[in-house]
């Protein structure tokens, strides 16, 4: 097994391990009120710094390209309230766009 193996597979064991962790802590009662709101911040946070990192970041640089302008476009199409099959779709399109210009 190569050391990437090893390292998905303590990864793979340390979040069922967590993922049990929980209802084993808490025995089945409620959340605290306090956790709740972190546990329900936690999601967006996760995603924003995902849709960051891959927006800006090349090579353990910081980059402003074509992707900006895709980011952009999707901003605007979720701004507008539009379905986010139309929202992927305008990001792809002025991506590329975008691309095609520069």
């Amino acid at each position: 097994m190569t050391e990437v193996w090893v390292a998905v597979a303590a990864v793979g064991v340390g979040t069922v391990g967590l993922k049990a962790l929980g209802p084993v802590v808490l025995g089945g009662h409620a959340l605290p009120t306090r956790l709740t709101g972190v546990v329900e911040l936690l999601a967006p946070a996760l995603l924003s710094a995902l849709v960051a990192v891959q927006a800006f970041g090349a090579e353990r640089t910081l980059v402003v390209d074509a992707r900006l302008i895709g980011l952009a476009a999707a901003g605007v199409a979720l701004w507008r309230k539009a379905p986010m099959i139309v929202v992927v779709l305008v990001a792809a399109a002025a991506t590329a766009i975008a691309r095609l210009i520069v």
